[in-house]
């Protein structure tokens, strides 16, 4: 085979081999991309999730202060 076949063969391959590469680059940053998203959306649900864990605990004990301050109310232990 003469060298300038070579070389048109090879340039053919070259060509073939990135018009496969370019589709699966483009799908690996398109996963990526999915990836970061529910990466962000777990993490966004995390901190709502343990805000809303934060407020229930200070409105429990905002409620046990206040029950205790009626018990001692009510019993005549309140040093007021």
């Amino acid at each position: 085979m003469d060298p300038q076949q070579l070389n048109f063969e090879a340039g053919q391959a070259q060509g073939q081999a990135q018009a496969q590469a370019q589709p699966q680059a483009q799908q690996a940053q398109a996963q990526q991309e999915k990836t970061n998203n529910l990466m962000d959306m777990a993490s966004n649900a995390a901190q709502s999730a343990k805000e809303t864990m934060t407020e229930a605990g200070q409105q429990m004990m905002a409620t046990a202060q206040g029950a205790a301050e009626a018990v001692k109310n009510a019993t005549g232990m309140n040093k007021n």
